[in-house]
């Protein structure tokens, strides 16, 4: 289980990370709502925001489909530990960490935000950096839409 902490997100200049216009889109009004609730300093906000600038945005329809997306279903690998955790990336009001729906907002939903399978990403914890590799993409909703589903 991955700890309740946050922080800040790092990630590999290599590996650029890639977001849907339509991910952006409500990204941004989730940000500037939440920020308009609740202004004072968050991490989780200012996290998100980052990745959101460094993204390269192409529509729905172009997303690789090994692109962790919004309401993406993602097996990453602990690199440090072994463990292996599987999590569907969702918008905060939908978040359930024992049904395995991980918050845009938290540190790891964040932090695995637009990349892709094989790619490593990183956060700062409390007691030092958590590392994953995103191992497998179990469901993209933008990889169905295109199989007709």
């Amino acid at each position: 289980m991955l700890p309740k902490s946050a922080g800040a997100v790092k990630h590999s200049a290599r590996n650029p990370i890639h977001i849907t216009s339509h991910d952006k889109r409500l990204l941004e009004e989730l940000l500037t709502e939440t920020e308009a609730l609740r202004p004072e300093s968050r991490s989780d906000l200012k996290a998100l925001a980052e990745e959101l600038k460094r993204a390269t945005v192409v529509e729905p329809d172009k997303v690789p489909h090994d692109v962790i997306t919004m309401q993406s279903r993602a097996e990453l690998v602990d690199l440090d530990t072994g463990e292996t955790v599987t999590y569907t990336l969702v918008f905060p009001s939908r978040a359930n960490i024992e049904a395995g729906n991980i918050s845009v907002l938290a540190p790891v939903g964040a932090a695995m935000l637009g990349y892709r399978v094989n790619d490593e990403f990183e956060w700062q914890v409390p007691d030092g950096v958590r590392r994953m590799r995103v191992k497998q993409i179990h469901y993209q909703p933008e990889a169905d839409a295109m199989s007709g589903r």
